[in-house]
């Protein structure tokens, strides 16, 4: 990396101009909400057989609430999603990449951040394909019934979870084996203390 960019950015131990990186702990976020989406859509469909269990529970339920859950976590995936996939690219131009390693998959740093970055606007593309078509199910095609979702839509949603099971390995790939902006790992590289650093 040019030494006159690493000082007019600041760069730490990272390579970053802050002392976290944002990229990872946003990617998180887009899990959870697209997951916990998928999930509550999941329970919305199969209420019926759930009911007896949440009356048991006496927990109060119904299954537009569900289906409620499942919508809003869609829509913030696909807004988050944007976040994601922008600060993946911004911390992905500060890497200082090491070209003799390879990863467990066989591919070296540069094949591995392409690849993740290909991935991650083909993801973001399937998130916000997946939230206008939750958009349609919710608004238009099943406004006036009770159930909100096909089970295609279902089905769709638990094949791109495994996309993204393969997409966060590259990214844990790149942080874990070539050390991109592995904060932790980079300070220790350098013999410093990261507990103390990082308070």
């Amino acid at each position: 990396m040019n030494p006159e960019l690493i000082a007019r950015l600041a760069l730490g131990a990272n390579g970053l101009p802050y002392s976290i990186p944002i990229h990872p702990n946003l990617v998180h976020l887009t899990l959870g909400l697209f997951i916990i989406g998928i999930a509550f859509d999941v329970v919305g469909l199969l209420f019926p057989f759930d009911k007896v269990v949440f009356k048991y529970l006496a927990i109060p339920a119904t299954r537009s609430n569900f289906f409620d859950v499942g919508w809003y976590n869609m829509l913030a995936a696909a807004i988050v999603t944007f976040l994601t996939v922008a600060f993946g690219f911004y911390e992905i131009m500060l890497v200082d990449t090491t070209p003799n390693i390879e990863s467990a998959w066989g591919l070296g740093a540069m094949e591995t951040m392409l690849w993740h970055g290909v991935g991650g606007v083909l993801l973001l593309a399937a998130i916000v394909g997946m939230t206008v078509w939750r958009g349609f199910q919710r608004y238009v095609w099943f406004n006036d019934t009770s159930r909100q979702v096909q089970w295609s839509y279902l089905l769709v949603g638990v094949i791109i979870m495994f996309f993204m099971y393969v997409h966060g390995t590259l990214g844990a790939q790149l942080a874990a084996e070539f050390g991109v902006h592995n904060t932790a790992g980079n300070l220790l590289r350098l013999g410093q203390d990261p507990n103390k650093i990082l308070r």
